[in-house]
């Protein structure tokens, strides 16, 4: 199938920033909806990106918007919500189960067969937390749509890079405070580069044998969290002292986060890692997966103002 305009939704966050420069680079046009243009500029400069300001969250919009396109991504996701109900709020509703069914309505409206479609690892219906319970009700229901439209859902563990709320939150914890109270240190995660994310991504919109299919995306090594706030503290040359919490403190810290205005972490978060993030067993990349390893790139974004992060970059780049 050739793919020449892709209309990318929730494209002008972290991944999908990685994944509008891989489209533009391969001289695919993308269309990206907004709420507010003005807020993301760095994205409109790049060659064939189109960044109008929609409502994606309204069918018809949905339906006019892919008009024209040949391929729809979705990677619409929220990680909190201000409300809490079992087995998840209307916040994660909206996003996780309710658009994936109009964005499959509108793709049939549209006449657009490829769907392109983001998940979670561990994504499940019976999952403990909100997050895991919509995106598994989610995957669901656009696994039901093979058939009519062309599918392809990619489930990635955590993800870091340039920009990420992930090692560059620990960073900035880790050099404001002497201390770094952590918990369920021991949760474990198989972190992925967002460039290797977006390059799946891309490579599947064309691919026919990725249609019906659903993979898993994971680095080549799993770490707990208390390793991966370790390692970010030597890569910032941080001297904070990381003192593990109890479950529940841990909830108590995690609630009281959630109270902010943009809450870093939230008592759901926590619900989440109590499903390790890693993929072992039954596990299902993509053909000729190769991901790069959490060390290979960390240094050039943690580490790159510290004497020690500067010579990793340079030995990443000269590829020792």
């Amino acid at each position: 199938m050739d793919i020449k305009k892709v209309l990318l939704l929730g494209g002008s966050g972290f991944i999908g920033t990685y994944i509008v420069n891989r489209l533009s680079q391969r001289g695919i046009e993308v269309t990206v909806p907004t709420r507010r243009r003005e807020r993301t500029k760095a994205l409109i400069i790049q060659p064939g990106v189109d960044m109008p300001e929609a409502d994606i969250h309204c069918e018809q919009t949905l339906t006019e918007l892919m008009r024209g396109h040949d391929a729809v991504i979705n990677l619409v996701g929220v990680l909190h919500s201000r409300d809490v109900k079992f087995p998840y709020s209307h916040d994660f509703a909206e996003a996780h189960v309710e658009l994936p069914k109009k964005i499959i309505a509108a793709c049939q409206a549209a006449g657009i067969r490829r769907l392109v479609h983001m998940s979670a690892l561990k994504a499940d219906p019976k999952a403990p937390s909100e997050y895991l319970a919509s995106k598994g009700d989610g995957e669901a229901i656009v696994r039901a749509a093979q058939g009519k439209l062309d599918v392809t859902i990619f489930r990635p563990s955590v993800v870091f890079g340039l920009g990420d709320s992930f090692l560059s939150l620990f960073a900035k914890a880790l050099k404001a405070a002497p201390v770094f109270p952590l918990g369920f240190g021991q949760a474990r995660f198989q972190p992925v580069w967002a460039a290797d994310v977006a390059d799946a991504f891309v490579a599947s919109l064309g691919d026919v044998d990725t249609y019906g299919q659903a993979y898993d995306l994971v680095g080549p090594k799993i770490y707990t969290l208390r390793e991966l706030v370790e390692y970010t503290a030597s890569l910032c040359d941080s001297k904070a002292r990381i003192i593990a919490l109890s479950e529940g403190w841990a909830y108590l810290q995690a609630g009281l986060m959630w109270l902010a205005p943009k809450p870093l972490m939230s008592p759901d978060n926590l619900r989440s890692m109590q499903v390790d993030s890693v993929c072992e067993g039954n596990c299902q990349p993509p053909a000729d997966w190769r991901p790069t390893a959490l060390e290979a790139v960390a240094p050039t974004y943690i580490a790159m103002r510290t004497p020690k992060g500067k010579l990793d970059s340079f030995r990443y780049r000269a590829g020792r």
